[in-house]
């Protein structure tokens, strides 16, 4: 069995080769560029964000608290700093910081947006979890607005087994994000 997010946290400090973090950024580095690319539109940018993530991981090892939510939550933390900050540097011109100059509503426009990308990544990969016969009634469901009926006459399939592929998807949905967000 793979050694658990924690686990691999915990092994950092006194790993010599690397491969605890290693592990971690094969694990969570595609979903963080494509989180940091969405909320910035530039690969290069996307690219340092996901680099400063896990040096900031590498880092602050030790600062992580199970308790507090789950690995993939805390990372998410970190990236959505890491945005902000890059934003920000973005912004600035010579001692002028746009994003100081801006009022506090906007401030919070920001941040939202950025949770909103957070979530749609944090979707996408729940998503990914799924069979795709799963996804696939999720997504004619869900994306494209098609009943239950539409779905079992569409495929072919009896409308019972529409609705049992529908209810199993949606149940695992929610325990994966459930999970994602350390309250599992």
């Amino acid at each position: 069995m793979p050694p658990t997010d924690p686990e691999l946290l915990e092994r950092i400090e006194d790993d010599r080769t690397g491969d605890s973090l290693r592990t971690l950024y094969r694990r969570y580095s595609d979903e963080l560029y494509g989180f940091a690319y969405q909320a910035l539109g530039d690969r290069g940018a996307a690219d340092e964000v996901v680099q400063d993530v896990f040096t900031s991981v590498w880092r602050n090892a030790h600062t992580y608290d199970e308790r507090r939510g789950s690995f993939r939550t805390w990372v998410y933390r970190i990236a959505r700093n890491a945005v902000i900050d890059k934003r920000r540097r973005r912004a600035v011109r010579p001692a002028l910081s746009v994003y100081e100059e801006t009022p506090d509503n906007e401030k919070g426009a920001l941040d939202e947006s950025i949770e909103q990308a957070a979530l749609r990544w944090q979707v996408a990969a729940a998503l990914a979890r799924l069979t795709p016969e799963h996804r696939e009634v999720v997504r004619l469901a869900h994306y494209e607005g098609m009943t239950m009926r539409e779905i079992a006459e569409a495929k072919g399939l009896p409308i019972g087994t529409i609705k049992s592929r529908a209810w199993y998807a949606m149940r695992s949905l929610r325990l994966t994000l459930e999970e994602m967000e350390g309250t599992g």
